[in-house]
């Protein structure tokens, strides 16, 4: 079943319902040629020659032509000869209340047909009333192409409206992505290669949509694309949980001479139970074995500038601190210390000879720690 097309194919040729076939394909060639994506880049071009071209498949085709001018309610001027007679079922003919799609004019073969003619007076009688149908249909008429005129008109602004605005420069928009570090990389700095999902606009269509009426095929008329782009993104030390980097112009490109987005990286750093950050303070727990603490060891630590050799000395009390100066933070150009806390630790298992090795010690010991001397 046919349904009724939103699109006024006669206007969008700039023809009539009474326009012949010559006419048509006349418009239709004038207006292919104006449009066609090929010789006119302006926006909105792709999609009026993808109108004209499907107006005109319909409009040059008599079946499809009489079935749209039907479902829409088109039809052309009928001529009316007011001398002529009519038969019993011209007079017959039911008279509608708004126009003539539904009126029934009789033609010469069914005159022919009908045995019996109204008298003269009957026949004046009938004559007066398709004059007073004809007056009714000029007016009609006159309204309907005032109407046409007047939307051609409002569609023209629009497209120039729509031109205007899409001229003017666009920014792009930003992306926004997330990236989570080790506590110990987020104190001495770091990097970290990322694939970022970008719109591009497609070279096929440069952006149009359409090409010579049809979507693009490589962007299925979205006029964009999106690809992945490799960014190396450098982390500084010291950075803080939640911190934010901001790469200016690497996000989505702008149009018309906009600019580009930027891209916008939160930084999440994972807590370290040994390490945390005290103002420009680093502050640092060690864990040394009871052999270590007695003899003391070289052990390396990370910090903002790299690992550092700490000399741990003999005899090494548990809780005991240490300060290496300017090895914490760096903020306004001063550093920071790191501050390291010794905290003597037994391993999770011991063999056998270690043991042994244990009870000689405290065989040997002459120490009492809980002596209150």
């Amino acid at each position: 079943m046919a349904m009724k097309c939103k699109k006024n194919y006669y206007d969008i040729l700039g023809v009539t319902p009474d326009s012949d076939n010559d006419e048509v394909k006349s418009s239709y060639r004038k207006l292919a040629r104006k449009y066609h994506p090929d010789v006119n880049s302006d926006f909105g071009s792709a999609e009026m020659f993808k109108d004209v071209l499907e107006a005109y498949e319909t409009l040059s085709d008599e079946t499809k032509r009489k079935t749209y001018d039907m479902v829409n309610g088109f039809y052309k001027t009928p001529k009316y000869d007011y001398s002529r007679k009519y038969s019993n079922q011209d007079c017959n003919a039911k008279e509608t209340k708004k126009d003539f799609k539904n009126d029934t004019f009789e033609t010469s073969e069914n005159k022919e047909n009908v045995k019996a003619q109204k008298s003269a007076s009957d026949t004046k009688e009938n004559n007066e009333k398709f004059k007073r149908r004809a007056e009714k249909f000029d007016n009609y008429s006159a309204k309907f192409f005032k109407n046409r005129i007047n939307s051609i008109l409002d569609d023209i602004a629009k497209s120039h409206a729509e031109k205007n605005v899409n001229k003017e420069p666009k920014n792009g928009d930003d992306i926004r992505t997330e990236i989570k570090i080790p506590f110990s990389e987020a104190v001495s700095g770091t990097e970290r290669l990322l694939n970022i999902m970008h719109k591009e606009v497609c070279p096929h269509c440069n952006g149009r949509k359409f090409i010579n009426g049809a979507k693009c095929p490589e962007c299925d008329g979205l006029g964009v694309y999106e690809e992945k782009r490799k960014i190396t993104v450098k982390i500084p030390a010291g950075i803080k949980n939640n911190s934010k980097l901001r790469l200016l112009g690497e996000g989505n490109p702008g149009f018309n001479g906009g600019k580009n987005g930027n891209l916008y990286i939160n930084i999440i750093v994972e807590p370290d139970e040994r390490m945390r950050i005290e103002d420009n303070n680093i502050l640092y727990t060690l864990p040394i074995s009871p052999f270590e603490a007695v003899l003391g060891a070289e052990i390396d630590i990370p910090s903002p500038q790299g690992n550092i050799k700490f000399s741990l000395p003999p005899m090494t009390s548990s809780g005991q601190q240490f300060r290496i100066s300017k090895k914490g933070l760096k903020t306004n150009g001063n550093f920071g210390d790191m501050i390291i806390t010794v905290e003597i630790q037994l391993p999770k298992e011991l063999s056998g000879d270690e043991i042994n090795l244990y009870t000689k010690l405290k065989k040997m010991s002459k120490c009492n720690l809980r002596d209150s001397n």
